[in-house]
């Protein structure tokens, strides 16, 4: 099957939506215009899983999904109407909380290192690796909790417990007291709290064990399953989870491509910082989108409100969101990872790190080294291709800064040179504090504009340029034409909707600010950082209407407990301060109900219209710009998602396909019926034209008159044609409103042009007010002659 014209992304959950019900959407997501159907992790994972992400067994499809022959039939249905299927895999990890759900790592604890599947897991041996080269796994809740420990002897084998937790326990070693039986294993149960761990895991997850993919039996077994699918022809791509996590990702990737073959799709969750190039030597199609996401959103925040939200931020927090502030304390967070939750993976290199460098410096200076480093590198990993040459520039510098680090750099240097174990260990912990420092604390502190902290995102980069913008996208349609691009993931901290509409704040700084100082005085919130950052995502989810019902209400303190314990700042996960979690609650109640709800509500209703304007804009330039655009499950109507597990709420289809009856052209209200149109016109028009978007052309279409600031658009077309799709979409339309259009034109190329979205034709120099009356968006498809539209499809 060529590759797809767009996807759609489907969270399937055993207890809410099984492969059984994908098939059963078949029909809707045909009708939509997609082409392939894109799934989360469908092989076994822990029992109750509802994200698939913690595989037990890569050897089969989960039974709780509907196992192998609902898989087979969903295939088999989307197949015979021309369309595909995408299966997302996990190669980095698999689920250990549960060991007797995993026969492999069950296997390995109870017979050690004589298991066969002992090379399987990146596990620590090592003599010297605080347990005595036995499996550290942190489960105790306490040093002194080994006394909790008891011998179940109720099954046909006797297993050691721990309150709920199971361990087996090796033949004939099962007799005497609990804790003698205990220290006879070949792992070593631990204190949470100890710094130990004996496994790689999956970021500071204790219940992912990282597997070997480098070892091709490990590549073999775990890839056993998906093999199947490409012998059976059930599948027609993959999305690659986490591949920077493995000891060498291009070489994987190499043997993925070898195994799934040329002809099918492949992407990557690799997540680039701003301006760092994908590897073109990966024999892959591109990444999963976060890079397109960040210019697709960025080119609607107005950036002429920077200075404005800055001083608010300064002002409620005592810092400065600026890029200076935003490098240091990145630096500085990333630094506190490496000594914090993932201690235990940098404590494991710097032993690496002595041992291959083959000096006598001490350990503590070697961790010093390498914290200082992994804090100040600027990419998950820097061993691909385009980024030669970083560990040694961000070395250099370090050394030049810091010379009281020189015994530690000078054995990290010689280790990074051997190219052994220390450089594959060096690359997987720099990803790792990334993700940990960066996206999962640092997106949760600035305060500034939260709309711009996603993954993949640069918040010290206030907004992109249309000039940026254009360039990025042109870049892609030449480079990676089949790349993934997308607005919502299940990773995404908000969903697009939500970013859209607190994107508008930056057109209105002085009026937010004024707001902020309403509510902070009838209501102060319990912290300053907090408080700026929460009112912020409050604005983005709060209904029109101004009813908060309990489901939305839960849904908000859920939020704000994760962002609070993810910042870090008064609380956490790991020390929890129960006082002032509580306050935040209670401060939240407060104001969802009463005066300040009332207040709310006002200035939702007023700048509402400029983010659902937004939202149609960035959706458009989405669907119809270079990539395949993946549409994340219920994106197609509005959605007011937050940060996981809010954006894997099941999705009700019965409603979606009530909208595919109405043809009339829709309002911008709460129905959601706007962007349903926009949605389902794109999408069928990338059906019925492959080659104008995959590999097709790209050019800007600019505007002319007093407003034309305020227009962004681009045509698509055929390599060997002329274009014959222009986007066209309105920027900063509450700005706007205080000018109008005035003269703004747009000048488009020769022939007859018919808007998809209200049926209206148009042709020569056409004035914006005409083309955006209805609608802030506009979908231009060339006719050929009267009354023939070319790729003609109902819309």
């Amino acid at each position: 099957m060529p590759i797809p014209s767009s996807t759609y992304r489907l969270q399937l959950r055993g207890d809410q939506f099984t492969l059984d019900d994908a098939r059963e959407i078949v029909d809707y997501l045909d009708d939509l215009g997609v082409t392939h159907a894109y799934l989360s992790p469908i092989l076994s994972a822990t029992g109750g899983s509802t994200h698939g992400y913690d595989v037990v067994d890569p050897t089969t499809v989960s039974a709780a999904l509907g196992g192998r022959e609902a898989f087979e039939a969903l295939a088999a249905e989307l197949h015979s109407r021309g369309m595909g299927v995408i299966v997302d895999i996990v190669p980095n990890h698999v689920g250990v909380d549960d060991p007797r759900q995993n026969a492999w790592w069950w296997d390995v604890l109870g017979k050690g290192r004589l298991s066969e599947y002992a090379d399987f897991f990146d596990i620590d041996w090592a003599p010297d690796n605080g347990v005595d080269g036995k499996i550290a796994l942190p489960v105790l809740g306490s040093d002194e909790d080994s006394k909790e420990l008891t011998v179940d002897r109720s099954g046909e084998k006797p297993l050691l417990a721990y309150y709920e937790h199971r361990f087996p326990i090796a033949d004939g070693t099962g007799d005497g007291e609990p804790e003698s039986v205990h220290a006879r294993q070949a792992y070593r149960l631990v204190s949470w709290k100890a710094g130990l761990v004996g496994y790689r895991r999956f970021f500071s997850v204790n219940g992912l064990a990282g597997l070997r993919q480098e070892d091709l039996d490990v590549f073999t077994h775990s890839h056993s399953q998906v093999a199947s699918w490409m012998t059976d022809g059930l599948v027609d791509g993959l999305r690659v989870d986490h591949p920077d996590g493995l000891a060498d990702p291009a070489t994987y990737l190499i043997e993925l491509r070898e195994l799934i073959g040329q002809d099918r799709w492949l992407v990557i969750e690799k997540i680039l910082a701003r301006g760092e190039p994908l590897d073109e030597s990966l024999p892959v199609d591109g990444t999963t989108g976060y890079d397109a996401l960040a210019d697709l959103g960025g080119v609607f925040v107005d950036a002429s409100g920077a200075d404005a939200l800055l001083e608010l931020s300064q002002a409620r927090t005592g810092t400065s969101d600026d890029a200076s502030w935003l490098h240091s304390t990145e630096e500085a967070l990333k630094a506190s990872v490496a000594r914090g939750d993932l201690a235990p993976e940098v404590r494991r290199l710097a032993r690496c790190v002595i041992r291959e460098s083959g000096t006598a410096v001490d350990l503590e200076p070697v961790i010093d080294a390498i914290v200082a480093v992994v804090a100040r590198m600027p990419y998950y990993r820097s061993d691909y291709a385009p980024l030669a040459g970083t560990i040694a520039r961000v070395i250099g510098t370090l050394a030049q800064e810091k010379p009281d680090l020189g015994d530690g750099i000078d054995a990290l240097t010689s280790a990074l040179i051997s190219d052994g174990e220390s450089a594959v260990r060096f690359e997987q912990v720099c990803g790792a504090v990334t993700a940990k420092g960066v996206e999962d604390c640092l997106f949760y502190r600035a305060t500034r504009l939260v709309s711009l902290q996603e993954v993949g995102g640069d918040p010290g980069s206030f907004g992109v340029s249309p000039a940026a913008f254009h360039l990025a996208n042109a870049d892609r349609a030449v480079r990676w034409p089949a790349a993934m691009t997308t607005l919502s993931t299940h990773d995404t901290k908000r969903g697009e909707d939500v970013r859209a509409r607190i994107g508008v704040l930056s057109q209105t700084p002085q009026l937010w600010a004024r707001c902020i100082a309403d509510w902070e005085l009838l209501a102060p919130s319990p912290d300053g950082p907090s408080g700026l950052f929460l009112w912020q995502n409050l604005f983005g989810v709060w209904p029109v209407d101004g009813r908060i019902d309990e489901e939305l209400r839960s849904r908000i303190h859920a939020y704000a407990e994760k962002a609070l314990r993810e910042a870090g700042l008064r609380t956490s996960w790991s020390e929890p301060d129960e006082a002032f979690e509580k306050s935040v609650h209670a401060w939240l109640d407060s104001i969802l109900q009463g005066t300040i709800a009332d207040s709310v509500t006002m200035l939702v209703a007023r700048l509402d219209p400029h983010g659902r304007s937004d939202s149609l804009g960035q959706k458009l330039l989405h669907l119809v710009g270079p990539g395949v655009p993946d549409v994340y499950q219920g994106t197609e109507l509005w959605e007011d998602s937050l940060v996981d597990p809010d954006n894997r709420r099941p999705v009700d289809y019965t409603v979606r396909r009530q909208r595919l009856a109405d043809t009339s052209v829709p309002l911008i209200d709460i129905t959601g019926a706007a962007k349903f149109r926009v949605v389902r016109a794109a999408l069928r028009l990338r059906r019925d034209r492959p080659d104008s978007f995959v590999g097709g052309t790209y050019a800007p279409v600019n505007a002319t008159g007093s407003a034309s600031t305020h227009v962004i658009g681009f045509a698509r077309g055929p390599v060997t044609g002329n274009p014959d799709v222009i986007a066209l979409a309105t920027r900063h339309s509450l700005t706007l409103a205080s000018q109008g259009w005035g003269s703004t034109s747009v000048v488009l190329p020769e022939g007859r042009w018919r808007d998809r979205l209200t049926d209206t034709v148009y042709s020569g120099d056409i004035q914006a007010d005409t083309v955006f009356a209805a609608l802030p968006v506009a979908l231009l498809v060339r006719e050929i002659s009267e009354g023939e539209i070319l790729g003609e499809h109902d819309a």
